[in-house]
């Protein structure tokens, strides 16, 4: 099919082109003009002014033509220059386009230019699966959710599929054609797919159309996401590949363009229709050692050609919901070397309370030290720590962990850097632990990619590992709206091939995706980066089945892996609905503020147990607040929105509206 592509982008650019001019011969065929050529919301047939196109038949003017009034009956409309003419109303002498729009089917005479022309208009209506109406221009055609499956002894009948269209032609028998061709553009205009010579098989009309005229109905079309859908052997003669944004155009055998409607999320959801969504990504190829080859791919054009490849997919099956991630030559593709160890994890893992002691580390070379006091939470050394390190000369930005499962309190790391911005090294001390505490531990994040990726399990799942948390912080953009993809070589144990970090869990890494190179060879088995940005969208750290049946063809499915159209590619539209709610501008996401623990009872996060009969022992050198940051001076300032290592807390919209645009000039 894709040694086809050309041919059919340059027939669709014919299908687009100008109005098509009166026969001489019989009555001229017109198609009613209901769809919505200029993406305006209004339908091409209401509006005051017509762009070209070539549902219009265009007229000329012969020589000596009379100026005489028009005579124009009920169901067309003159047009001069893309403006109606009012019945009884003369075509002004420099006229550049003058040209009929059929609002109406039926024959009928119009006159114009001293002589009288024949019209017979047909119409063609898009129908749901209900057998109701779709508004060409108002509506829009959704891609396929559900998977292959027969259908019942009336192909032409109702059927319990919402994504289902069939194209319902309506005219004078002598008129109607016997098959349409399906096309399908993308929002560029260029073609995708084609299905030829669709036949019409008699069906009775609807209550509102004239009596004498006929009716001809396809049987219910497919507009699916990739070819696996397209080929199967159920389905193929009635699917035809789409892409949200897009559109579906219908033809005359070989011919010119007669209707269009646009492809976007489902029409009918707990939310109303939905239409056309973008999320932003990021994703970084993180090479396996510094200066080395791409994580896959084999150098970066092949690591770039793959990436695209991979959100491609997630393109195809995210538009169920209307969702896209953009066009693929606007990606944001970033090779970067694995960070120098950077980051120091007070508490590591589990946030044990300190006894008393010391932490010590060399940061570039110069040694620091930290003392600790007795019963200290991680978060209140971790301040320690930076104070000590920022009067060293050192820029330094604390970011917050909470509790896993196993854990005592959440853990702090605290990210360094040089006055310029450039990640400093921090190594332990020359000689002795970094900690003396019995209890507080610290741990360097050390990005060691080669051994592979040390990943979450499901007890450290809301902070993840030490090495993950070096990761990916040293890359933070500091920007919300984006879902920064890391891309390694392997992750370390094998059994895993995709991780993600959501707002619901309330950790300091949110909206963040971590693949490697297993999740790209399972291909459209597993539908990896399109499964994990589900986690992200739904803000859901769980999977149907896991509480649920068991459904295998769900996208979210915890293990199912299948590569053929029943398999994990299938969104459903509650899944669509929550999408928005939780990703969505119109209702933001609720959760707690980034880096910040639920307080516990009779506890204040980074203080003492208040002693008998008053209030904590004051504390010299206090560190600074939570949530701040150290200048090279050791002194506490505000955190500047955006600044490496802290994502703004609260809830910000992934998915932003994304108004459709005439095709050929998307915006």
């Amino acid at each position: 099919m894709n040694g086809r592509l050309p041919a059919l982008s340059v027939f669709l650019v014919a299908l687009l082109g100008p109005a098509s001019s009166a026969a001489q011969d019989g009555p001229a065929l017109v198609v009613v003009d209901r769809d919505d050529d200029d993406a305006d919301g209004v339908p091409d047939g209401e509006q005051a002014r017509v762009p070209p196109s070539p549902e219009l038949l265009a007229l000329r003017a012969p020589r000596g033509a009379s100026q005489a009034p028009a005579a124009i009956p009920g169901g067309l409309r003159l047009l001069v220059d893309g403006s109606p003419v009012q019945p009884g109303s003369a075509i002004p002498a420099g006229a550049r386009r003058v040209e009929i729009q059929a609002v109406r089917a039926g024959r009928s005479e119009i006159a114009v230019f001293g002589r009288t022309l024949s019209i017979s208009a047909f119409e063609v209506r898009a129908i749901d699966g209900a057998g109701e109406r779709i508004d060409m221009a108002r509506s829009h055609a959704s891609l396929q959710r559900t998977p292959p499956d027969r259908l019942g002894d009336d192909p032409f009948g109702n059927l319990d599929d919402p994504d289902a269209i069939r194209l319902l032609v309506i005219g004078a028998a002598e008129d109607l054609p016997l098959t349409v061709d399906v096309h399908s553009a993308a929002p560029s205009g260029r073609a995708i797919d084609r299905l030829p010579s669709v036949p019409l098989g008699h069906v009775p009309c609807p209550p509102d159309v004239p009596a004498g005229l006929v009716c001809g109905s396809t049987r219910p079309l497919r507009v699916v996401a990739d070819d696996i859908d397209r080929n199967h052997p159920m389905i193929a003669d009635r699917s035809v590949k789409g892409e949200v944004g897009g559109a579906l155009v219908v033809a005359l055998p070989d011919g010119p363009k007669l209707q269009m409607i646009r492809v976007a999320g489902p029409r009918a959801s707990p939310l109303g229709p939905l239409g056309r969504t973008r999320a932003r990504l990021r994703i970084l190829m993180v090479r396996p050692r510094a200066g080395g080859p791409p994580p896959m791919g084999g150098d970066d054009a092949g690591a770039i050609a793959i990436a695209r490849a991979e959100v491609e997919r997630a393109n195809a099956l995210w538009g169920a919901c209307g969702v896209s991630f953009g066009p693929l030559e606007e990606l944001d593709i970033r090779f970067v070397d694995p960070p120098r160890p950077h980051l120091l994890a007070i508490g590591c893992d589990h946030g044990l309370p300190a006894s008393g002691g010391a932490i010590r580390v060399r940061v570039d070379g110069h040694e620091v030290t930290a003392a600790i006091r007795p019963r200290m939470r991680p978060d209140a050394a971790a301040r320690a720590v930076a104070a000590a390190i920022g009067a060293a000369g050192f820029s330094v930005r604390l970011s917050d962990n909470p509790a896993i499962g196993a854990g005592a309190f959440g853990t702090t790391d605290v990210l360094v850097r040089r006055p310029g911005g450039a990640p400093a090294a921090i190594e332990p001390p020359a000689s002795g632990a970094l900690s003396t505490d019995p209890t507080l531990t610290a741990c360097i994040g050390a990005v060691e990619l080669e051994d592979g990726l040390q990943h979450f399990s499901d007890t450290d799942a809301i902070a993840g590992t030490v090495e993950e948390r070096a990761l990916i912080k040293a890359f933070d953009d500091g920007d919300p709206a984006t879902i920064d993809v890391v891309m390694v070589p392997s992750f370390a144990g094998g059994g895993r091939i995709g991780e993600s970090f959501i707002f619901a869990d309330g950790g300091a890494i949110r909206n963040t995706i971590i693949e490697d190179r297993a999740g790209l060879r399972a291909d459209r088995a597993s539908f990896a980066l399109s499964h994990e940005l589900g986690h992200v969208l739904l803000d859901e750290p769980g999977h149907p089945d896991d509480f649920g049946i068991d459904t295998p063809t769900r996208l979210m499915d915890a293990d199912a892996a299948n590569s053929s159209a029943y398999g994990p590619r299938r969104l459903t539209v509650d899944e669509c609905a929550r999408a928005i709610r939780q990703s969505g501008a119109a209702e933001p996401r609720l959760g707690r503020q980034s880096g910040a623990e639920e307080p516990r009872p009779g506890r204040q996060s980074g203080a003492e147990e208040p002693r008998p009969g008053g209030a904590p022992a004051s504390r010299p050198s206090e560190p600074p607040p939570r949530g701040a940051q150290v200048d090279g001076a050791g002194a506490a300032a505000a955190s500047p929105l955006g600044a490496p290592g802290f994502r703004p807390s609260g809830p910000v919209p992934l998915l932003a509206p994304w108004p459709l645009a005439p095709l050929g000039r998307e915006r």
